[in-house]
Formats: structure tokens, sequence, C-alpha cells
């Protein structure tokens, strides 16, 4: 078992009052994760809303039928909340009838649960994310060496659990995760006729990895309109499948201001999209593998060590560019990203003048240790 980072934070938020939602791609662990923190306890109740007669039950709330089921509960977990229709108000009923009970929620995409629960639960829920396993959890579970022993496998297999714990078919384990699971509810969910149009989606965006993307580019080559390519796209984002760091400008005439960049929570899932396994040394792609691995950890350990930033990258009109930025606290920090620590990697000086009291760091395969492990 692989002690995930965000468990901690939800142990301490138990019976505080509030719901705990638990978000996070398909086969990240979210199950896994909930049923260790209640291992030891047995005082609970595990409801799968992926089945049917879960859902039907909860067709027709009433605070008489929630309290003559879960009463005497401490704890009531609901997987895969967003199957279960208006499932915010259900919460609220069930919350206000039975406000001893703590519960927790947990989906596979944002934009289903939280449109459903926003709303009803205002001020009533803790929200947390869970990712793919981090090289923090990695580095927490075998060390510090054994981590960085395994540093290429990981820039070309990821990091989800299953194929982290991999010993041999990692090949087909990304495979059946990126052909059965990741896109499965985005398909059902807006009933996405041409999944062949989203999957071509994916693939561009996979290559286009650590480069402005432009959607009326990507939809001339896969068929697809301006707007449908950015509802996609958003989708995706709130499947937890990528994420997209906008463009830092504090109004510079020669700042670009409505670009954008998309990265995937894991180099796994990208390299499958583009059936392309080959070792670190054999890759014609490895600077922008390490810059997608590089933000997406970085992602994690923000996320898991409760660090709150804006993150974007910067560029201008002459095309001088800074991969990463974070700002917070007034604080502006600047990072760019290079495999090789011999390249003549450097922060341009476009950006240093203009935001001389920036911080610039190198991020190599040497230095990157304290970038993504506290």
């Amino acid at each position: 078992m692989i002690d995930r980072i965000v468990a901690q934070f939800i142990t301490k938020k138990l019976f505080k009052g509030k719901v705990i939602v638990l978000y996070g791609a398909k086969q990240v662990g979210k199950t896994t994760m909930l049923q260790n923190l209640l291992k030891n306890r047995n005082d609970y109740r595990w409801l799968n809303a992926d089945e049917h007669d879960v859902q039907t039950f909860f067709d027709k709330p009433s605070s008489t039928r929630f309290k003559k089921e879960f009463g005497g509960l401490k704890i009531l977990v609901i997987d895969e909340a967003q199957r279960i229709e208006d499932i915010g108000v259900k919460l609220k009923l069930i919350t206000d009838q039975i406000p001893e009970l703590q519960l927790i929620v947990s989906g596979s995409s944002s934009f289903e649960l939280a449109n459903k629960i926003n709303e009803p639960l205002t001020g009533r829920k803790y929200e947390y994310m869970l990712f793919p396993l981090s090289m923090e959890e990695m580095v927490n579970k075998h060390g510090i060496m054994e981590e960085q022993r395994l540093l290429h496998h990981r820039i070309i297999y990821g990091y989800y659990p299953e194929v982290a714990t991999a010993s041999g078919n990692e090949r087909e384990l990304l495979k059946l995760i990126s052909d059965s699971y990741l896109y499965k509810d985005i398909l059902t969910w807006n009933k996405i006729q041409k999944s062949d149009k989203l999957i071509r989606l994916l693939q561009a965006l996979a290559f286009q990895v650590g480069n402005q993307v432009s959607y009326q580019e990507i939809g001339r080559k896969i068929g697809l309109n301006n707007d449908t390519v950015e509802k996609y796209i958003s989708m995706l984002e709130q499947s937890f499948i990528i994420f997209r760091l906008g463009t830092y400008s504090r109004n510079l005439r020669t700042e670009l201001t409505k670009t954008r960049k998309i990265y995937f929570y894991d180099n796994g899932i990208r390299n499958a999209l583009i059936a392309n396994f080959q070792e670190i040394e054999l890759r014609q792609d490895i600077g922008a593998l390490w810059e997608n691995f590089a933000i997406a950890e970085r992602q994690k350990y923000l996320s898991n060590n409760n660090v709150w930033c804006n993150q974007y990258f910067w560029r201008t009109k002459a095309q001088q560019e800074v991969d990463f930025l974070e700002e917070s606290n007034g604080e502006l920090n600047a990072y760019e990203f290079k495999w090789n620590p011999n390249s003549k990697g450097k922060i341009t000086k476009a950006f240093t003048n203009a935001y001389p009291q920036a911080k610039t760091q190198i991020i190599t395969n040497e230095n990157y240790l304290e970038f993504f492990v506290k």
C-alpha cells in the first residue's frame, strides 16, 4: 500500500460538520485510498453509485428515508457520486437531517460533480484532488535513491498506481486505461458520437506538449470547429486528463495575452496516445517529455502540500519564452526545464529585464528533487 498525502488532510477534516468531496481521474486510486483510510473502522457504509440500485434508492429522497437507512452510522461514503441525479440537494438533506453523519463523496469528473453540488453545498464542503501517484509519495514509499533510479522509467510510463507498481506489463496497462477508462464518462455524459475525433484531439495535444496550442489549427487537422475543440478540451480538463496554462502578462505591449499551453497529468497516458514508449536515449521529444513531467509533478506537489499559487507561462511576440511561472504572495518565480544539465539553458533577458524582482531557476535531471519533493 502506497500512502497518499491527501489522506492526511482528509483524516484531519473528519467530523468537522462538512461534506468531504474527493475528485480525481479514473484509476488514480480514489477508492483504494478511501478504503485504506477507513480500514480499521466498522461504523461506516460504502455505496457505489455505479450500481443501479444505489441510484434508484436516491430517486425518492426524504429525511425519513435517509434517517432509516443511514441513522446510526458514523460515516457514509458515496463513490462515483456524480451518477446520482441532483446529488448536491440530496447530500444537503442528509447533512441537515443527520448532522452527526460524516459524508464522503468521490467522483471522476469535476464538471459533473461540481455542477451538482456547488450551490446546494456552498460553505458546507471540503474539496480535495487525487492525482496519479507523485514522486513525493513514491519517495516516501521506498526512498530517494530508488525513485531517482526509476526517473527514466517514470518519464516514459508515468505514475498511474497500477502502472507504477507493475513489473513488465506497463504498456498493456496504459493501453487499457487510455482505451477503456480515460474518456468513457465524457463520451457517455455528452453523447459524443465521434469518439475518433476525441481521440485524434488528444493525440494532437500529445504532439503539441510544450508548444502553444491553437484551437483553430487543431480543428482544421481533425475536422472540428473552434467551439467544439474548446468544448472537448474543457471536458478533458474537467475529467483530469489534461490541464491548461495561460500566459502571464502585466500589459507590456510585447507580451502575448491570449495563448495557452496544454499538458497531461500523466506522461504514460501521453505516450500511450501516440504509441511511443521508446527509451529516453532514443527520444526526439525528450525536451517536451521532461517539461510535461516536471510541470505535472509540480501540480501534484503544490496540491499535496496545500500550497496555493497562480501558474502561467510567459511569451512575447518576438517568441521569447519562459516555460513556467508561479505567482504567490507578491512573489514571482520563473522556471525553465532542460533535460540535459550541460545544455546552455537560461532565463531570457527579455523576462529578467521586464521582471527584475522575479526569482529564476533552471530545472534539470540533476536538481529536480527539491522541485517535486518536500
